[in-house]
């Protein structure tokens, strides 16, 4: 087997070992209907090649949609720069959720992250300058699994995880709304293989390249 493969094998193990059990999933959901109305959920970004939504933009657009028409969130927090393509991940789900219906006034974006501690970092600052005190991110299993640590020891106040509930996404594959992403798409782009090493990328991902003096 190629040093690659093996490679490959170990990080979806990893990732797998990290993931929260439906158990713990439906747990956190029924925490999170009886804490309901959030404020704000955070909901961060995914890359996007122009042309449509892959499963897991779809997922979490579809999930933060789900928490708001059920009452459960307020208000979203899209999450996420012009990282990977020159499409501002954020600006994109904007498009995507109110064209699901979302009123443009619920929605807001954070365009500075380039990696998952960013992500909620950022909106988390954003949140609490618009007033906002129940907060909770709300993506998937593995996602929200990986950055519980981080959250908690990085914030003063605590911050809600309402993970997909898959039962809650089988609609999901019914739904194809159409947008116009012209106004996401920035010039001149860069992507950050190009301007982060792959040890900056990975301090990043770690919440390293953060300046948390700034706050």
């Amino acid at each position: 087997m190629k040093i690659n493969s093996i490679i490959y094998f170990l990080i979806l193990f990893l990732l797998s070992a990290c993931t929260l059990s439906r158990q713990t999933q439906s747990k956190l959901y029924l925490q999170a209907l009886e804490n309901k109305p959030y404020d704000v959920i955070i909901v961060p970004g995914i890359p996007y090649n122009g042309k449509d939504w892959n499963t897991t933009m779809k997922d979490r657009i579809m999930w933060s949609v789900f928490l708001v028409k059920k009452g459960i969130a307020k208000n979203i927090i899209f999450s996420g720069g012009s990282v990977y393509t020159p499409y501002v991940e954020a600006k994109v789900m904007a498009l995507y959720a109110e064209a699901l219906g979302i009123s443009k006034e619920n929605i807001f974006i954070e365009t500075q992250a380039q990696h998952s501690t960013e992500n909620i970092y950022y909106s988390y600052q954003l949140a609490k300058k618009m007033g906002f005190n129940l907060i909770a991110l709300a993506s998937d299993p593995i996602q929200s699994s990986l950055l519980m640590r981080f959250t908690k020891r990085t914030f003063d106040s605590p911050i809600s995880y309402i993970p997909f509930v898959v039962d809650s996404l089988m609609m999901k594959g019914s739904v194809a709304p159409k947008i116009n992403s012209d106004s996401a798409k920035v010039e001149n782009f860069k992507s950050i293989l190009i301007t982060q090493s792959k040890w900056k990328r990975f301090r990043g991902t770690c919440g390293k390249n953060i300046n948390y003096e700034l706050e």
